[in-house]
C-alpha cells in the first residue's frame, strides 16, 4: 500500500507494542509519512525497529516498559515528552490473545493475565498521556482493539477488548471539549511474521489440546469474515493512521471493524 507522504509532519507519535506485528508496521509508516516516533515495548526489540525508523528518515527512538503497570505507562509517556516536548498522537497496540481455550478449561490466574494484558495497558497509557495532551492543547488517541469480542475459546481476551471499547466511546465523550479525539479499530485475523517473542513467554508448558483449540479460532474467524480470510499488517496499520490522521478530524468515539466484513 502507498504511504502518504508528509501526512504526519510535526507530529508527535507514541507507539505502543511497537516491537512486532500491527504495532511495528504502524510505527514505521508513521515514521515514513514525516512523524516523530517513541516506540514502546517490553521487548528490548524495539530498539531495532527504531533504528529502522531513524533510517527512513524520522525523529525516532526506542523504549522499554511493562505497560501493564501505570509505572510503565507513565515511563513512557515521560520518555517521549521528554525527548520531543510533547505527544499528539497515542496508538495503543498492545494486547493480544496469550491462550485459546474453552473458558471452562482457564484457570483463574489465566483469565487475570489475559484482562491484564489486553486492558490494562490500553488504560493506563490513555491516563498517563491525558495530562500531557490537555496541556498541549489536544491530540489523537486510537485504540486497537478487536472484532473478537464475539468469538469462541477466547473469552477473557474477548471481555478484555470490550473494555477497550467502552474506554474509547466514553474518553472520547469526557475530552472531546479539550480537543482530543478517541477512536479505536477492531482488526481481525491478521496474517503476520512469527513473533520472536511470545506472548506467554512465562506460562507453563502448553496444553496439548491449545493447537486444537487454536485451529477452532482460526476457522470461526475467517468463517466470520465475508471475505474469508485473515488480513494484513498494512491493512491494519492502513485504518489506524487514518483515525489517527488530521483526515479524520471529524471523527471519534467509535470503534472501526477492519475485518473483512466482520463487525464483531
Amino acid at each position: 500500500m502507498n504511504d502518504f507522504a508528509n501526512r504526519f509532519a510535526g507530529k508527535v507519535a507514541l507507539v505502543t507494542g511497537a516491537a512486532q506485528g500491527i504495532g511495528r508496521e504502524v510505527a514505521l509508516r508513521l515514521a515514513r509519512e514525516g512523524g516523530a516516533v517513541v516506540l514502546v515495548d517490553r521487548a528490548g526489540l524495539v530498539h531495532e525497529v527504531a533504528a529502522e525508523a531513524v533510517a527512513a528518515g524520522a525523529g525516532a527512538c526506542g523504549f522499554e516498559a511493562d505497560l501493564e503497570t501505570f509505572a510503565g505507562a507513565c515511563a513512557a509517556v515521560e520518555a517521549a515528552r521528554a525527548r520531543f516536548g510533547r505527544i499528539d498522537i497515542l496508538v495503543n497496540n498492545v494486547g493480544g490473545t496469550i491462550w485459546a481455550r474453552p473458558y471452562a478449561a482457564y484457570a483463574p490466574a489465566q483469565i487475570e493475565a489475559e484482562i491484564r494484558r489486553s486492558l490494562f495497558p490500553t488504560l493506563w497509557c490513555c491516563r498517563a498521556v491525558l495530562p500531557v495532551m490537555l496541556a498541549g492543547g489536544g491530540g489523537t488517541i486510537v485504540n486497537v482493539s478487536s472484532v473478537a469480542t464475539r468469538g469462541i475459546n477466547r473469552v477473557p481476551y474477548a471481555a478484555a477488548k470490550g473494555g477497550v471499547n467502552a474506554l474509547t466511546a466514553s474518553l472520547a465523550m469526557e475530552y472531546a471539549g479539550h480537543g482530543i479525539r478517541v477512536c479505536a479499530t477492531a482488526p481481525g485475523g491478521t496474517e503476520a511474521p512469527p513473533r520472536r517473542i511470545p506472548r506467554n513467554r512465562d506460562a507453563a508448558a502448553p496444553d496439548p489440546r491449545e493447537a486444537g483449540w487454536w485451529d477452532e479460532v482460526v476457522a470461526q474467524t475467517k468463517a466470520s469474515s465475508l471475505l474469508h480470510r485473515y488480513g494484513s499488517t498494512a491493512e491494519q496499520a492502513a485504518a489506524i493512521l487514518f483515525l489517527a490522521s488530521d483526515e479524520a478530524a471529524y471523527i471519534t468515539g467509535v470503534t472501526l471493524p477492519v475485518a473483512g466484513g466482520d463487525l464483531g
